[in-house]
């Protein structure tokens, strides 16, 4: 399941989550606000983070904060075009 597109906008699952991620979220809290499931977020948030648009702001709680990165504004500032 890719987070990004072909043309290297992102998918509307991770615009939704980005969006979000303008204010740390856990998982939990992440997938409650955006109205998805749990497993999808998980997943957003694992590719998102590998490509840098995202960072954990607490790698060592159960459940860490995300949080948007300035490559992630940049990505979806380029997606909403």
């Amino acid at each position: 399941m890719a987070c990004i597109n072909p043309d290297g906008t992102l998918t509307e699952v991770a615009k939704r989550s980005l969006t979000l991620l303008a204010v740390p979220h856990t998982a939990a809290r992440l997938a409650e606000a955006a109205g998805l499931p749990l497993w999808r977020v998980r997943a957003t948030l694992r590719e998102t983070g590998r490509a840098k648009l995202i960072t954990c702001l607490d790698p060592d709680a159960p459940d860490p904060s995300w949080q948007l990165t300035e490559l992630g504004v940049e990505a979806l500032e380029l997606s909403q075009d």
